[in-house]
């Protein structure tokens, strides 16, 4: 049996939603746009500011997913394993938790 390059490359936690982050992230994208023409078409402030809160949950949500995802099979996965590599996937979620948490 022959082995492809998609057999190396590494299934991530998401991997099994990716249809569905990759339609939340179109969604997002969507509103990013909506945004844009409500600039350029002169809407009320409050009423872009509120979109842009829309948004910015949206995006927040689809990192929450993700950053769940990564948790139950990335870090899960490394620390059943054991070792340096455990302790660097757990500092390294420690990094973008925190990174999520102060934006």
């Amino acid at each position: 049996m022959e082995t492809s390059l998609d057999d190396l490359k590494p299934s991530y936690g998401y991997h099994d939603n990716k249809a569905a982050h990759v339609k939340r992230l179109r969604r997002v994208e969507g509103q990013i746009r909506g945004l844009q023409r409500m600039v350029e078409t002169d809407e009320y402030c409050i009423d872009v500011l509120t979109q842009v809160s829309a948004a910015t949950r949206a995006l927040e949500s689809f990192a929450l997913s993700l950053l769940e995802e990564h948790l139950q099979h990335c870090v899960a996965h490394a620390v059943e394993q054991g070792g340096d590599e455990a302790t660097a996937k757990i500092e390294e979620a420690s990094a973008a938790i925190a990174r999520l948490v102060r934006s």
